[in-house]
């Protein structure tokens, strides 16, 4: 099977963020969300879709990247990796989950563009696959982020 690399970041990912629910547990149900579509990519990969999974596999985890960014920054970012070196820090569990979900996603993105590059590049599906797969990215982001902002504590 050519895509162990993929199947196996995909389902650290998951696991990570399963983790994540654990120990970050007010947002228990958005990192349970956020799991999915790993498995997601996974199951696409076992039904032999993988122009699908691979695109998901590049598009999920820069959007989840860029939306943590975006929410925290870069100062926030380097908050959580400062966490996830120091053990006795009681933010530990957090910032090294979340360390090694931006490493897992990074390898992701880079895992999913080399194979499609290899196996997708100049076959004319690029473009298609690109806005489908982006809307669904899209869509699927925007219900994270619509859900975390109708949250009652944050509006205060």
């Amino acid at each position: 099977m050519p895509h162990r690399g993929i199947a196996t970041a995909s389902v650290s990912l998951a696991v990570c963020f399963l983790l994540l629910s654990h120990f970050d547990e007010q947002f228990f149900l958005v990192h349970f969300y956020e799991s999915l579509i790993y498995i997601a990519i996974v199951l696409m990969l076992f039904y032999f879709e993988d122009r699908w999974a691979y695109m998901v596999g590049i598009l999920a985890p820069a959007a989840w990247l860029g939306l943590t960014l975006t929410w925290g920054g870069v100062h926030g970012m380097w908050i959580q990796f400062a966490a996830a070196l120091h053990p006795r820090d009681p933010f530990f569990a957090l910032g090294l989950l979340t360390t090694l979900a931006t490493l897992l996603s990074l390898t992701l993105i880079g895992l999913c563009a080399y194979r499609w590059e290899r196996e997708f590049k100049g076959l004319g599906k690029g473009w298609r696959t690109l806005v489908v797969s982006a809307a669904f990215v899209g869509a699927y982001y925007a219900l994270v982020v619509l859900w975390v902002l109708r949250w009652p504590h944050l509006a205060a």
